[in-house]
């Protein structure tokens, strides 16, 4: 099953994205995973939409070829960073690659809550009419006080929440291939 992966961060260090990576490499034996890069996507603007730059070409077709979206966000000022909401502007416009593709969410923050208003946005987000997009509910992963649950190299030391994790993405893989 071809997953993209969208992370709401941009910065090197992003426990985000080091989630997603470690997700990726746990999972690589059931996912074939691609970590889409948002830091090349230039601010959505419908003056360009019908002649979209390659950088968005290349994004959407990466996304309408996946199989399903896993969206790994950080909550910022208690909601989805700026840099999603560019992505899913883009996503949502023209060809509407997104419309019936299964998604996912996850996220990790050092607070406790995890990244929980943002992913509550974000589910909202993905039902829009330029989206339409089917979200696993009852499966969130809101990995709160990342930073003790995640080592130098990216990887989750975390026993209860790895086994969660195991749980969550056989949960997800079970309920995507309806769709497929």
């Amino acid at each position: 099953m071809k997953v993209a992966v969208i992370v709401g961060s941009v910065r090197k260090e992003s426990f985000n994205r080091k989630l997603a990576e470690y997700v990726k490499n746990r999972y690589a034996d059931r996912f074939e995973i691609e970590i889409l890069d948002l830091s090349v996507l230039p601010l959505y603007n419908q003056d360009i939409e019908n002649d979209m730059p390659p950088e968005i070409v290349e994004f959407k077709n990466k996304v309408k070829e996946a199989d399903s979206v896993l969206w790994v966000t950080p909550e910022y000022n208690s909601t989805i960073p700026g840099v999603l909401g560019n992505a899913i502007d883009w996503l949502s416009r023209v060809d509407k690659v997104m419309i019936g593709k299964p998604s996912w969410i996850m996220g990790a923050s050092m607070g406790n809550l995890g990244t929980v208003k943002a992913q509550m946005h974000l589910r909202d987000i993905l039902f829009a009419a330029g989206l339409q997009s089917p979200v696993l509910i009852g499966n969130d992963v809101y990995i709160g006080a990342v930073h003790t649950k995640m080592d130098a190299e990216g990887n989750l030391t975390d026993e209860a929440t790895i086994a969660y994790l195991d749980i969550v993405v056989a949960n997800f893989e079970k309920w995507v291939e309806k769709f497929l």
